[in-house]
């Protein structure tokens, strides 16, 4: 057993926290995680609508952590500007929307932020391939786009790892971001198999004791990454 104090980083996506109160839900948990994960959808990529870059400013005025927006849209490159000016520290999309995603890519750096791509549960790493060397952060998911709460699919943790081995053996330095379905009982398998970075929505946002619970699942993350049980 290893006796490293270090950790895969905890990021709560604001999809299921109470917009009522966002600020407030916000101010919560911040204390206790290292940044937040913001959906946007758009109802084309998706068969859901979230929030645009006011919602992304909202969030910035409530705290001083980073935040990565996730683009579950069809023209990444005609928003991410907006997005950053909102507040965003890296701005991912989803690279099979994009004639060329390089291009997507090159914007979003040329804007100040930190780039990302996203991986469907259907599809495999071939894009992260192609653009590792200038990826920020890889975001492996684990539910398929477009609604919070749904279940972990247990069939793309071996993907996790695979995104892991591509990025390392690129000589590249992109975190590995796990998102979908993560909870206590199934994050220590996410952090083994190479996640940098843990984004965790209703697990989280539960309408009970957010604060709590993330404080719980930020402690489960200390023992993962110490190889604790």
């Amino acid at each position: 057993m290893t006796t490293t104090t270090t950790r895969a980083r905890l990021a709560p996506s604001i999809l299921t926290a109470d917009f009522g109160r966002l600020a407030d839900e916000v101010a919560s948990v911040a204390p206790f995680v290292d940044q937040f994960h913001l959906d946007v959808m758009d109802g084309h990529y998706v068969d859901n609508l979230t929030f645009g870059p006011s919602t992304v400013a909202a969030v910035r005025a409530a705290c001083d952590l980073p935040l990565h927006v996730h683009l579950m849209i069809t023209d990444p490159m005609r928003y991410a500007a907006a997005f950053v000016d909102a507040g965003a520290a890296r701005v991912s999309f989803h690279p099979e929307v994009a004639p060329e995603p390089a291009a997507v890519v090159e914007h979003v750096r040329s804007l100040g932020a930190g780039a990302g791509v996203a991986v469907h549960p259907d599809r495999g790493l071939d894009d992260v391939g192609a653009l590792a060397a200038d990826l920020e952060v890889v975001i492996v998911m684990t539910v398929r786009p477009g609604f919070g709460g749904q279940a972990f699919i247990d069939a793309c943790v071996p993907k996790i790892a695979s995104a892991k081995r591509l990025i390392q053996s690129a000589g590249a330095s992109a975190d590995i971001e796990v998102d979908g379905g993560v909870k206590l009982s199934n994050v220590d398998r996410v952090v083994a198999a190479g996640a940098d970075v843990v984004v965790a929505g209703s697990a989280i946002f539960d309408g009970v004791d957010a604060a709590g619970a993330a404080r719980r699942l930020r402690d489960k993350l200390v023992t993962a990454t110490n190889g604790e049980t």
